[in-house]
């Protein structure tokens, strides 16, 4: 007698569920992928948002640390005739990058833009600051 893994299938569905998935697992990692290039003067990031529009996006420079956060809170409601749900799913998530920029890098020097789920920005190379020293004398004896 032939069993059909059919049945099984309902069960493999039922554990694919996001509920029980472990928090920060596999799905965290498919949003926001990152490349950055360096170019003579600036290194250019691309950062892809699928499902994020401009304004679910922030990008924040703090203390030499630029943190690109991406907020999204949705909620659909269908109801037949009746007013009975048919289906009800609220899709709610936030994620978080930050990035060393350099202390020397200032908001009105990054250029940002976004375009198709994907966040542009044009970060300047901290300039290598020249320190010049001053001879001291050393004290003789």
């Amino acid at each position: 007698m032939l069993l059909s893994n059919r049945a099984f299938d309902l069960f493999d569905e039922l554990f694919r569920d996001p509920f029980f998935s472990k928090p920060f697992s596999d799905n965290t990692t498919q949003i926001m992928k990152t490349d950055v290039q360096e170019k003579d003067n600036h290194y250019l990031v691309d950062m892809e948002l699928p499902g994020y529009a401009k304004e679910d996006v922030r990008a924040e420079l703090k203390d030499g640390y630029l943190t690109i956060t991406a907020n999204k809170n949705e909620n659909r409601d269908e109801k037949d005739k009746d007013g009975n749900y048919i289906r009800r799913e609220r899709f709610t998530g936030t994620c978080k990058r930050s990035f060393y920029v350099g202390e020397s890098v200032r908001q009105e020097d990054i250029q940002a833009g976004f375009q198709d789920g994907i966040l542009r920005l044009m970060i300047p190379k901290e300039a290598a600051q020249k320190i010049e020293e001053q001879p001291k004398l050393i004290t003789i004896q």
